[in-house]
């Protein structure tokens, strides 16, 4: 899953796609370097992100959105806003990414309303703005798995397709450095969910406090972290840098003797 941030404050490209024209084109390379989808945003939820206005977030959004839809893989909406999930599927979009796990008033009923849709339930302790002051689990992969499955059974009683679902453990959302590495070495754990697992570690604030290095130097990082992911099951990886993540990819399950190259 290649990331797409049509946004100005984004923590991992301090808005080099904020603009419509570089965004398009960032999806165009992002395809050309194997991204087998796209996931277009237009909020950054960053910690202490300030909230665009709706009208804001459909505009930065959209016209990137109808470009993607173009280019013949499947295009991801993020966003935790219901009236932009609405008018991205209703122009084709294939799968909302909430970040909230669809706990916005109206968010259930959008994905209840579109029965070919993927939705992504990702576990978020708190709101972007407040998230890393001091968050604090007793079991952190027991209460992100808890949280998961229940929000994956209320999408169930709504009609909502057991193979729409993919789930997100949030990685940096709410979580300490702890937290977050207790939860990857238990990755396995949420496979009990029965649904396809997403991971995104990509230039996390947690792969640069254990290199030391800046966000724009951690690529090396972040592609241990994707093929950890991968090992331990993950099905979905949300990166910045596709093209080196599917190197990797390419040559690990090459070597694991897992994948074909003809």
């Amino acid at each position: 899953m290649g990331i797409v941030n049509v946004t100005p404050d984004s923590f991992s490209d301090a808005g080099l796609h904020a603009h419509t024209e570089a965004a398009i084109a960032h999806c165009e390379r992002l395809c050309e370097e194997g991204a087998d989808l796209l996931d277009i945003g237009g909020e950054s939820t960053r910690p202490g992100a300030t909230t665009p206005g709706a009208a804001e977030e459909h505009a930065r959004v959209m016209p990137v959105l109808r470009h993607a839809l173009r280019l013949g893989v499947p295009v991801s909406v993020d966003t935790r806003r219901p009236s932009l999930m609405r008018e991205a599927l209703d122009a084709g979009a294939d799968i909302v990414n909430d970040v909230n796990a669809l706990r916005a008033d109206g968010a259930e009923a959008v994905l209840a309303a579109h029965p070919d849709a993927g939705i992504c339930l990702m576990h978020m302790q708190g709101e972007p703005a407040t998230m890393q002051r001091e968050p604090s689990y007793f079991d952190v992969v027991g209460e992100v798995v808890q949280f998961l499955r229940q929000r994956a059974a209320r999408l169930r009683e709504l009609g909502v397709a057991a193979e729409r679902i993919v789930v997100d453990p949030g990685f940096g959302f709410g979580k300490t450095d702890a937290h977050n590495l207790e939860l990857h070495r238990r990755l396995r754990q949420l496979q009990q969910l029965g649904y396809p697992l997403l991971v995104g570690w990509s230039r996390k604030s947690t792969l640069g406090r254990l290199t030391g290095r800046p966000v724009g130097q951690r690529l090396g990082a972040s592609v241990a972290a994707a093929l950890s992911a991968a090992h331990q099951g993950a099905r979905v990886l949300r990166v910045h840098d596709v093209a080196a993540t599917v190197d990797a990819l390419r040559v690990w399950h090459t070597l694991e003797q897992r994948w074909d190259p003809s």
